[in-house]
C-alpha cells in the first residue's frame, strides 16, 4: 500500500481502494447537510436510513456563514454542532467525510462549499470586510478564515478514526489557487488532524494532483444529466471516459467521486418543473445505469449528492441558480424524509457492495470499446473487472446507447475458472444496467461459478453461507454454484413452477428461473451450511439487512467490517432501523411501518423471541428451516388530524412609511468606500450596500431623506437584490411601484433593476420627505469561474437620483443588531430580516398579540393596500408518540398573486413564498421546529407588492404521511419572545 506521509496509517490506500484500520473498504456514501435539517434529534433518522440502504458513509458540508457569523465568533451550538453530528454518526456506524468548505474524503479543508448557498457558504461578513480576494492567499482573507478552520479542527480532532470516531477524511473542493490550497493544508498539517485531505475537482480539471497544493487523495465531481428537470425522461449518454481519465491523471490512487449526481436543483419561476421531475430525471433507472457506470470505471469511493437535500430555510439559498426554500433535490430521501423507488434501487446496489468484498479490489481488464467482444448483440456494452487475488469477475452491462428505452435479448460469453462459458438468453431492459458475476465467493467459503441473476445480499448468518439472488420477473435468470450441506427440509427438486436445478458433471448445480415465475422470495437450497434464496427485484428491495453491533466496549461496534460482520435479513417493513440480539435469544428490531405487512426474517437459530419497537411478536417458522421466522406487523392506522389555521391576529409592519416615524436609531448610510468591487452606477458617492452596514440577509429597508421644493417629479433608483428579488418603493406614505427581479426558467433573469418612480400629485409634503425602499436580499452569488470576488455583491441601492435636488441623509435597517449583534443566537444569523415585525420579535412564540386586530390571512392587507403586515396565530398539536408524521404548510391558492410571504414557525423562518413567481407552495416543517405535543406559533409576514389587486393567501396545515415507529424523542429548541434587544412597539 502506498500513502502520503501526511496522514495516519489508520486511513491508507493503494491504487484500488481505501483501508480503514487495515480493512479494505469501498466507501459508498451520500451527501447530507445538517444545517438544512436544523433539528439535531432528527440527524439519526437520516443516518439510520443511509445505513439501512447498505451505505457506510455520509459526506457533510459545514457552513462557515452559520458557524462564523462575525469576525472572531465561532458558534458550534445547536444545529451548528459538530460534536452532536459526530456522536450520531458513531452511534449509527456511519463514516464521515467532512467538508468544511472545499476538499475532502476524510476532511475537507476550505471555507467555500458552493451547495447552492448564499456566497457559497462564505461568511457574509467576510464579503464586505475583506479587501483582498476571497478564496486566495491574500493576507486579509487568510486572517478571515482562521477562526472558522481552527474552530473546525478543534471540534473534529477528538472524533477522528484514530480516536475511535467516525471522521475518516477532510475535503477541499472547488478552490482556486495552488498557494491558497497550500496555506490551508499547512494549517491542517500543523494541527492534530491526521486523516487525509482530499479534493473534489469539477469537469476533469486534473487539479491539485501534484505540485503546490496537492492533496492526499484526488477526486472527481460529475453531474452527467445536468439540471434540466423540465424534460425528465430525456437523457444524456453516460460519460464514457471516466476510466481513461483516471488512468491518465492519478492511476496510483483509488478512483474517488466526492460528488456524483444524486438529484438536481429546481429554479424560481412559473415554468419551474418541480422536484418531482428532478426525482424522475435522476430516478431508479438513472441510478441503475449511471451509478454502475462508475463501477465500470473502477471507482471505489463514491458519494452521491444529495442523498437528503432538506430545507434551505432563512437566508441559506443563493439566487444565481435561483434555488428556493426547498432543497429537496429530487434526492433518494425526500425533504420530508420519505423513502421511495430511488431508495429501493439504492438498496439493491448498496447491499451488493457491502456483500462483495472481492469487488473492492479489481483490475479493469477491458470493455466493448477496448478489447472485448462478449455480447452477441452489438447493442450491449460490457466492461470486465477482475479481482487479481481471487479471480472473481464482474461484467457490468448496459446498452451502448444508454438513452435507449428498448429491451435487448442476447447471449454472453464469460471467463470462469472452469473455462469460457456461453450464457444464453439474457435480457437487458432499456435504461437498465446489470452486474454479471463469475467465480464469486460468498459467506465463508461458498462459490458461484456465474450468475445472470443479480446479487442482493451475501454473508454468513448463524454459521451458514447465505446469498439472495434477484431479478426482474419479465426476464429469465441462471446461476451456477456449489450447493453444500445437508438439506433441512424439502428437497431442492421440490421447487415452485419455473425454477429448476440441474447438476453438472462437476460440483456445480445450475439453477434456472423462468421469466413467468410468481413474485416473491423462495429458498432454492436450505441446508445446514447454506441458504440460497431468490426473489424478484421488487421483493428483494423490500428486504433490509440490519447490522448486529459488536462488543459494547468497541467504539467501532456499529461499523460494518471493523466492529462487526454480523447481519440478518428482514423483509416487509417500510424501514428497519436497528437490530440487536439481547441475552443471546431476543432479537430486538426497531423500524417504521406505513401499512400492515408480513415480516420475513432470517436470523440466528438461537433467537427465541423477536420484538418490534419493544413489542413482542407472535412468530412462526418460515422461508428456512434454520433461523427462519414469519410475523405479522399490524399497522394501527392512527388517524392524525391537524387544525385549520384560523383566528389570525393582524398588525401593520411598515410604520416606516408613516409621517411620524423616527429613524433616529437606524444606521446612517454614509460610507464613501467599499470593498465590494461593483461600484455605484450613479448618486453622490455614498455607498448604499446592505452588507457594508452589517445587513446582509433577508429584507433590508432604506430611507432616503430630502427637502422638497415642490418641483420634484420622480426618483431614479437602481436596486440590486439578486435574481428573483423585489423592492417596493414609497414616497412618504404613497406607494410608487415595485421593481421585480423576475425569474423564469429561460428568460428575464434580473439581479438588479434600474427604474424611474414618478411622484403622484400630492405625494410631496412640506419639509422633510422620505423615499422608503423595502428590498428583499435573495442571497449572495457563488463564485463564478476564476472570479473569486463574485460573492461580493452590491445588494442594496446602486444608484439614486432625484430629478431635481439632492438627498440629505440615507438610513438603513436590517435585522436587529446586524451580523455582529443579532439577539437570536439559537436560530442564528440567517433567520431574520429587517421588517419592523421581525425587529420587534412578533414572529417569536409568546409575543402578546391579544390587542391586535382580528383578520384572516386570506383577506390580505386592509384596503388592498401595498405594504407589509404580520399575521400571527397559534395552534395545538397532540400527535401520539411513536409516530413519525411529516407535516407541511401549504398555500392552496393558485400561482400569480403579487405577494411575498415570510413564513415563521415557532420563530424559525421556514419558507419564502413568492406567489407571482412560484413554484413553491408547499413548505415541509419538521418535528422539533413544530412541537408535536404542544402549542405552536405561526407568523406570516405578508408583503403585498401591488395595490388594488386581489391578494388572498390561503395557508393550511397538511399531514403528508403517517409512519408508526420513528427515530425516538424529538426535542424542541424554540426560544420565545423577550424584550432584550427588540424594538418595543
Amino acid at each position: 500500500m502506498s500513502r502520503a506521509v501526511s496522514f495516519t496509517d489508520e486511513v491508507s490506500f493503494d491504487n484500488y481502494s481505501i483501508f480503514l484500520r487495515g480493512q479494505r473498504t469501498f466507501i459508498y456514501s451520500g451527501e447530507f447537510h445538517t444545517f438544512r435539517l436544523p433539528v439535531p434529534d432528527l440527524w439519526p433518522d437520516i443516518f439510520q436510513k443511509v445505513k439501512a440502504a447498505g451505505l457506510n458513509a455520509v459526506s457533510v458540508y459545514t457552513h462557515m456563514g452559520l458557524i462564523n457569523p462575525s469576525r472572531g465568533v465561532v458558534d458550534v451550538d445547536g444545529y451548528r454542532s459538530l460534536k452532536t453530528l459526530y456522536e450520531a454518526a458513531s452511534e449509527a456506524g456511519i463514516w464521515l467525510v467532512m467538508r468544511p468548505g472545499a476538499t475532502c474524503l476524510d476532511v475537507c479543508p476550505l471555507q467555500y462549499i458552493n451547495a447552492e448557498t448564499s456566497a457559497g457558504g462564505i461568511a457574509h461578513w467576510a464579503t464586505t470586510e475583506v479587501a483582498g480576494r476571497l478564496r486566495s492567499n491574500d493576507s486579509d482573507w487568510r486572517e478571515a478564515w482562521q477562526d472558522y478552520i481552527l474552530g473546525f479542527i478543534e471540534e473534529t480532532v477528538p472524533y477522528q478514526i484514530t480516536e475511535g470516531g467516525p471522521v475518516i477524511d477532510n475535503e477541499f473542493s472547488q478552490s482556486i489557487g495552488d498557494t491558497y490550497f497550500q496555506d490551508l493544508e499547512d494549517v491542517y498539517h500543523a494541527s492534530a488532524i491526521v486523516v487525509p485531505l482530499t479534493y473534489n475537482d469539477p469537469n476533469q480539471g486534473s487539479n491539485f494532483i501534484n505540485g503546490t497544493g496537492a492533496v492526499d487523495l484526488y477526486g472527481l465531481d460529475s453531474y452527467p444529466q445536468s439540471f434540466d428537470c423540465s424534460r425528465p425522461t430525456v437523457w444524456k449518454n453516460v460519460t464514457t471516459n471516466y476510466h481513461e481519465y483516471h488512468e491518465r491523471v492519478n492511476p496510483a490512487q483509488p478512483y474517488y467521486f466526492p460528488e456524483f449526481q444524486g438529484g438536481a436543483f429546481d429554479p424560481w419561476g412559473p415554468n419551474a418543473p418541480g422536484y418531482a421531475n428532478c426525482g424522475i430525471l435522476t430516478g431508479a433507472d438513472f441510478m441503475s445505469v449511471f451509478y454502475r457506470q462508475l463501477w465500470a470505471a473502477n471507482a471505489k469511493l463514491v458519494n452521491y449528492y444529495m442523498i437528503y437535500g432538506g430545507t434551505s430555510w432563512g437566508a441559506i439559498p443563493f439566487p444565481r441558480r435561483q434555488v428556493y426554500t426547498s432543497y429537496d433535490y429530487g434526492a433518494t430521501i425526500s425533504e420530508g424524509r420519505a423513502l421511495g423507488s430511488k431508495y429501493d434501487e439504492l438498496k439493491r446496489q448498496g447491499f451488493f457492495i457491502r456483500s462483495s468484498p472481492e469487488f473492492y479490489k479489481t483490475d479493469w481488464i477491458a470493455d466493448s470499446a477496448n478489447g472485448i467482444s462478449v455480447a452477441s448483440d452489438a447493442a450491449i456494452f460490457a466492461t470486465y473487472l477482475r479481482n487479481p487475488d481471487s479471480g472473481a469477475g464482474f461484467y457490468i452491462l448496459r446498452h451502448n446507447d444508454s438513452t435507449t428505452t428498448a429491451s435487448t435479448d442476447f447471449d454472453l460469453s464469460v471467463s470462469t475458472s472452469q473455462g469460457d462459458v456461453e450464457l444464453k438468453g439474457l435480457s437487458l431492459n432499456g435504461r437498465q444496467s446489470k452486474v454479471i458475476v463469475t467465480d464469486y465467493t460468498f459467506g465463508s467459503s461458498s462459490h458461484v461459478l456465474y450468475s445472470t441473476a443479480s446479487i442482493y445480499y451475501a454473508s454468513v448468518i448463524d454459521e451458514r453461507d447465505v446469498i439472495l439472488f434477484f431479478g426482474d420477473t419479465d426476464q429469465s435468470h441462471e446461476f451456477s454454484l456449489q450447493l453444500t450441506g445437508t438439506s433441512l427440509g424439502d428437497s431442492d427438486d421440490d421447487l415452485p413452477s419455473g425454477f429448476h436445478i440441474t447438476t453438472t458433471s462437476g460440483e456445480d448445480s445450475v439453477v434456472t428461473v423462468r421469466a413467468d415465475v410468481e413474485p416473491g422470495i423462495i429458498a432454492i437450497h436450505d441446508s445446514n451450511t447454506q441458504l440460497v434464496l431468490f426473489a424478484d427485484s421488487v421483493t428483494a428491495a423490500s428486504f433490509f439487512s440490519p447490522v448486529i453491533p459488536g462488543d459494547a466496549s468497541d467504539p467501532f461496534r456499529a461499523f460494518w467490517g471493523l466492529g462487526t460482520n454480523t447481519s440478518i435479513l428482514v423483509g416487509g417493513p417500510y424501514l428497519v432501523r436497528t437490530a440487536n440480539i439481547l441475552d443471546g435469544s431476543t432479537l430486538a428490531l426497531t423500524g417504521d411501518l406505513n401499512s400492515s405487512t408480513t415480516a420475513t426474517i432470517v436470523a440466528p437459530s438461537s433467537v427465541e423471541t423477536i420484538t418490534w419497537n419493544g413489542v413482542e411478536l407472535t412468530t412462526r417458522n418460515g422461508l428456512t428451516g434454520k433461523g427462519g421466522f414469519v410475523a405479522e406487523l399490524p399497522f394501527a392506522g392512527t388517524e392524525v388530524s391537524v387544525p385549520v389555521l384560523e383566528g389570525w391576529k393582524f398588525k401593520d409592519s411598515l410604520p416606516e412609511i408613516g409621517s411620524g416615524f423616527d429613524d433616529g436609531d437606524w444606521v446612517l448610510a454614509n460610507h464613501t468606500t467599499t470593498n465590494i468591487p461593483q461600484k455605484p452606477f450613479y448618486g453622490d458617492g455614498r455607498i448604499l450596500y446592505g452588507c457594508d452596514y452589517g445587513f446582509c440577509e433577508n429584507i433590508v429597508l432604506w430611507r432616503g431623506h430630502f427637502n422638497a421644493t415642490g418641483v420634484e417629479k420622480s426618483v431614479n433608483l437602481s436596486i440590486n437584490g439578486g435574481e428573483a428579488f423585489a423592492a417596493s418603493v414609497w414616497l412618504n406614505d404613497v406607494f410608487l411601484n415595485t421593481s421585480y427581479g423576475n425569474s423564469t426558467n429561460n428568460q428575464n433573469k434580473l439581479e438588479e433593476t434600474d427604474d424611474l418612480f414618478t411622484f403622484p400629485d400630492g405625494a410631496l409634503v412640506d419639509g422633510d420627505n422620505v423615499i422608503t425602499i423595502v428590498q428583499d436580499n435573495m442571497g449572495l452569488n457563488e463564485t463564478s469561474g476564476g472570479n473569486t470576488n463574485a460573492s461580493k455583491n452590491p445588494r442594496g441601492v446602486r444608484g439614486f437620483k432625484l430629478d431635481v435636488g439632492n438627498f440629505s441623509d440615507w438610513k438603513v435597517q436590517g435585522k436587529v443588531g446586524g451580523y455582529t449583534g443579532f439577539p437570536d443566537k439559537v436560530r442564528g444569523v440567517f433567520n431574520e430580516g429587517g421588517l419592523f415585525g421581525e425587529r420587534s420579535g412578533w414572529h417569536l412564540p409568546g409575543f402578546d398579540t391579544s390587542v391586535w386586530e382580528s383578520r384572516e390571512l386570506s383577506d390580505g392587507l386592509p384596503g388592498s393596500a401595498a405594504g407589509v403586515g404580520f399575521f400571527v396565530t397559534t395552534f395545538d398539536l397532540d400527535i401520539p408518540s411513536g409516530l413519525d408524521v411529516p407535516i407541511s404548510f401549504t398555500f392552496t391558492e393558485g400561482l400569480g398573486q403579487p405577494y411575498r410571504v415570510y413564513l415563521f414557525v415557532n420563530g424559525w423562518m421556514m419558507g419564502k413564498r413568492v406567489a407571482n413567481l412560484g413554484p413553491q407552495a408547499k413548505f415541509p416543517v419538521q418535528e422539533g421546529i413544530l412541537d408535536y405535543r404542544g402549542t405552536n406559533t405561526v407568523a406570516v409576514a405578508l408583503w403585498a407588492m401591488e395595490e388594488n389587486v386581489t391578494i388572498s393567501p390561503n395557508l393550511q396545515l397538511v399531514v403528508d404521511a403517517v409512519y408508526e415507529g420513528g427515530v425516538g424523542n424529538i426535542s424542541t429548541n424554540n426560544p420565545g419572545w423577550s424584550v432584550d434587544q427588540r424594538v418595543v412597539s
